[in-house]
This record gives C-alpha cells, sequence and structure tokens, in this order.
C-alpha cells in the first residue's frame, strides 16, 4: 500500500488488560515504529448509546464522542478494526458504533433510481483483527466467517473502504503465552502492510 499515513484503531476489546488490548497496542506500535501516525479509538470508553433508536427515519443527534470519531475516520487513509468474535460476530459495542456512525451521508449515499449507494469512504484502507474461541479454520470453513465477512463485505467495503485484509487468531481459551506472542508477531506483520 505504500507511504505514510494517518493510522485509525477502532477496539472493541473489554476494559482493562486483555488480549485485544495487547494486540492493538501492538498495531499501533509497529505502525507508530514505521513512520505512520496512529490515533487509536478503544469503543468501551467511549460514551454514547449504542442504539439506532428510529432507524434512519429520524436523525438521532451524535454524541461529541461520535463527532469525534467520525472526524478521525474521515482524515484516515487506514482503519484497524482489533475485536473478539461473540456469538459468530462482532461485540454489542462494535456493532453499535457501526450503526450510529457509519450513516447515510457519512459512509454512504443512496442514489434515487439506483440499487446500490455511493460509497463515500472511498481511498482508505483496513485490516480486520479478530479474536475468537472457536479454531479459525473451523470459523471459516464450517461456519463460514460472519464475524469477519459482516465487517469486511457487508460494512467496510460496502463503503468504499479497501482494500480490507482481515486476520483471525485463535482458540484464545486456553491458549498458552507462546501462543499469544506469536499472535502479537503475526499483528506486527500485519501493520507493516499498511
Amino acid at each position: 500500500m505504500g507511504g505514510m499515513k494517518k493510522v485509525l484503531v477502532i477496539a472493541a476489546h473489554a476494559p482493562g488488560e486483555s488480549l485485544g488490548a495487547a494486540l492493538a497496542e501492538a498495531y499501533a506500535d509497529q505502525a507508530r515504529h514505521l513512520g505512520h501516525a496512529v490515533t487509536h479509538l478503544n469503543l468501551n470508553e467511549l460514551r454514547f448509546d449504542p442504539v439506532l433508536r428510529r432507524g434512519y427515519r429520524v436523525e438521532q443527534a451524535l454524541e461529541p464522542d461520535l463527532t469525534a470519531a467520525q472526524e478521525s475516520i474521515r482524515n484516515a487513509g487506514h482503519l484497524a478494526f482489533i475485536y473478539p468474535v461473540w456469538w459468530g460476530s462482532v461485540p454489542a459495542v462494535l456493532k453499535g458504533f457501526i450503526d450510529r456512525v457509519f450513516l447515510p451521508g457519512f459512509a454512504f449515499k443512496y442514489q434515487p433510481g439506483k440499487s446500490f449507494p455511493e460509497q463515500l469512504l472511498k481511498g482508505r484502507s483496513a485490516h480486520v483483527v479478530a479474536t475468537m474461541d472457536t479454531p479459525p479454520w473451523y470459523f471459516r470453513w464450517i461456519y463460514w466467517a460472519p464475524g469477519l465477512r459482516q465487517m469486511k463485505k457487508n460494512t467496510l467495503e460496502f463503503c468504499g473502504i479497501r482494500p480490507v485484509k482481515t486476520l483471525a487468531l485463535g482458540p484464545v481459551l486456553g491458549s498458552s503465552g507462546k501462543r499469544r506472542e506469536q499472535w502479537m508477531g503475526r499483528v506486527r506483520e500485519l501493520a507493516e502492510i499498511i
């Protein structure tokens, strides 16, 4: 992808010390080391209502943290989403963030008489890193990777963000310290191809 970029790391891990927090920090540190300007956003630290109360029928005012998040996305050339897969999908805080932030007029724009909307977030790339207790091969081939496919195809690419590269790490449950260090290495390698 080349060149120095503004990178926004969006993490949806549990508050405090966690594997997700460590992975997000490893990714951000490697990106900084390579000269990218990095902003880190932990969704669990933001103050916002994650429920889009009336759908798109009525405009729901954005809280200051969401207005700032939209501005960070607008300014970024590359996004990195790091989250655990829960029930095969993204955690609720990330889903709520997407519902409230990736709105018509910001992420896409409906076009009269056309089946597909205009993609308003073109010119950005993304990485998606998901941790899970399911073995990644099983998640991909048996479940068809819904928690990754949703983010890649139905959210990011729908809004024009391309390319999107995904990385599934697991199973986390019962993983050794050595295995987690290997995952840190894989995340750092991913950050090298921003």
